[in-house]
């Protein structure tokens, strides 16, 4: 089975980027239930399994089931309506479900009956209030001690996947995308997938595109309403967010100097002299200078976007900084 997303002339125009965090939330959730789901997580499972243990997530259970090629609740995962979307925002969108909306598709998932359905069949207002306190629960326990680091992993890479497609076209900006997804003349196509065949025509509509960490080693293309084509994709370098601080930090210092040490990890995340200097609490000027000297050395770059300058790290710095 598969999935073709048809481009017209103006759907590269139209394609967009977002960060969904209730994709990763799903994603955790799913991972944190299935250890053989995923071996590159295994790390943040270890480290979350102690720290979720006496959560209720019942509910969670339920409007998340694993396995299975049925339905799935759409209101638990509603699109992004935003490019960076934060948790809160979105479990309030959830919260605001019309109650029947919500018992629909739950027994929509559980056609046999309402045995495991029960508490959404005979109150789906006080489930759905419930449930939203489990996500935001599991949120707080599992993955907001580590949203700062897979950010800087989204961001990236839609940073890169962006100029790709703007420099380059869509062969080189969907080329390495997933291992299902490849571009076929003005059509991507996802195979294979579970999810049940269509052919997609984006009719000017675009693709938005969604990198995770979660989905791994998945993508989940996204076609059916209220969602716009979407496809919900692993990130590059997910293993590096699960990796142990100890990455020779003490020795980057040593080579280079502290400051510019700190300059190139901040580099996770492009960004211009103001921000970084904001980040890190340290004058504009005194990182600027140590900007120069990290870019005659090859190890950072820059690009003009309006009135300022976004530096990046090369691929020579991203190897001084893993290291």
């Amino acid at each position: 089975m598969g999935v073709w997303y048809r481009f017209g002339r103006d759907d590269l125009l139209r394609t967009r980027f977002a960060i969904a965090p209730l994709m990763d939330l799903i994603g955790a959730f799913y991972v944190l239930r299935d250890p053989g789901r995923s071996v590159v997580h295994r790390p943040w499972r270890e480290w979350a399994i102690p720290r979720t243990a006496g959560l209720d997530l019942s509910l969670l259970d339920i409007a998340a089931p694993l396995g299975g090629g049925g339905f799935w609740p759409v209101f638990v995962g509603p699109p992004p309506k935003v490019p960076h979307a934060k948790i809160g925002s979105e479990l309030d969108r959830i919260r605001a479900t019309p109650p029947q909306q919500v018992k629909d598709e739950i027994m929509r998932t559980y056609p046999r009956g309402p045995t495991a359905a029960r508490p959404f069949a005979e109150d789906p207002a006080g489930a759905l209030t419930e449930l939203v306190g489990q996500m935001r629960a599991f949120w707080e326990a599992a993955l907001a001690p580590w949203w700062a680091r897979m950010s800087a992993v989204l961001e990236s890479e839609i940073a890169s996947r962006a100029r790709r497609l703007a420099a380059a076209g869509p062969q080189a900006a969907f080329t390495g995308l997933h291992q299902t997804v490849r571009w076929d003349h003005d059509t991507l196509v996802v195979h294979p997938t579970t999810k049940a065949p269509a052919d997609v025509d984006l009719a000017g509509r675009g693709l938005l595109l969604i990198p995770a960490i979660f989905t791994w080693p998945k993508a989940w293309p996204r076609t059916d309403p209220p969602w716009d084509p979407a496809l919900v994709y692993p990130a590059a370098g997910i293993a590096d967010v699960w990796a142990a601080d100890e990455r020779g930090d003490d020795a980057l210092e040593a080579l280079i100097g502290q400051r510019r040490a700190q300059i190139l990890r901040e580099l996770d995340r492009p960004a211009s002299t103001l921000q970084l200097a904001r980040r890190m609490q340290v004058s504009a000027g005194g990182v600027s200078d140590h900007l120069k000297v990290l870019r005659q050395a090859g190890l950072v770059t820059g690009c003009r976007e309006g009135r300022q300058v976004i530096y990046t790290r090369t691929a020579k710095g991203d190897t001084l900084r893993s290291g």
